[in-house]
């Protein structure tokens, strides 16, 4: 078991991957802020926590948790992507994480490859470290975060970030290999995680506060890029509620399994 500081963890022996996938969703945002921030440290210690809830499930453990596992590098390689890490070289390696996970069949061996995994990712990013972002890119990127609850166009971002659209995409794509497209429904997605964790509002609310057209799509997207629906995610936080009241005073679909 790994050197850490964690107490040891409860698991229910009948479903230890459920456990194991709260606690990814609870720590996966602060996760990939460390990588944005080449802040190895705090990523070191998100990691050693998911290994001992790891170790904890015991003989447990199913083909899920490798899946789980992949994800989890995965969403580190994007955030590596969008500190400066060479595209091209994050892709190599998840080629290449995806064989060495698949011959992994023991404790020793699964902690190794994951912290490895970790060390490859932060190690892409810091080899790029003297490679400084185009200021217009990250002014577009800024933009569709902070605005990304409005209807927002690849026109209206150029246009503020003082570039032709057509020029603005192929920047992006590029850089963080994503289209705008891609971006602004992350960026709506990442938002939409922040209200469940930290606002009693409503799913349809949040839907529209993210800048969604309805809640239906909302929830279709939001499962689509986190593998989970919005109930599933809010109610993984131990101070989220299953009822919320809708502060904004809107109407507000039941929220059911959304």
């Amino acid at each position: 078991m790994p050197n850490n500081d964690f107490p040891p963890v409860a698991i229910d022996p009948c479903f230890p991957f459920d456990r194991i996938h709260e606690l990814y969703l609870y720590e996966e945002p602060a996760l990939l802020v460390s990588i944005r921030r080449g802040d190895r440290r705090a990523a070191t210690r998100i990691i050693n926590l998911l290994l001992v809830h790891i170790y904890s499930a015991g003989a447990e453990r199913s083909e899920l948790l490798k899946g789980l596992l992949l994800e989890l590098i995965v969403m580190m390689s994007r955030a590596a992507v969008e500190a400066g890490a060479s595209q091209t070289e994050v892709l190599g390696m998840r080629f290449r994480h995806l064989t060495e996970l698949a011959a992994i069949e023991d404790d020793e061996h699964l902690a190794r490859w994951l912290r490895e995994s970790v060390v490859r990712i932060f190690e892409a990013v810091e080899r790029r470290q003297n490679f400084e972002m185009p200021a217009l890119v990250a002014r577009a990127l800024k933009i569709i975060r902070e605005e990304s609850g409005n209807a927002l166009t690849r026109a209206e971002v150029a246009r503020k970030a003082g570039v032709s659209a057509a020029h603005l995409a192929e920047l992006l794509q590029e850089r963080t290999g994503r289209s705008f497209t891609e971006l602004v429904r992350e960026a709506r997605i990442d938002r939409a995680c922040e209200l469940l964790r930290t606002t009693e509002l409503g799913m349809a609310a949040i839907a529209a506060d993210c800048g969604f057209c309805d809640q239906s799509y909302f929830t279709h997207v939001f499962q689509k890029l986190k593998k989970s629906t919005p109930k599933q995610y809010r109610t993984s936080f131990p101070s989220a509620k299953k009822t919320q009241k809708n502060p904004l005073g809107t109407q507000d679909a039941p929220q059911g399994d959304r």
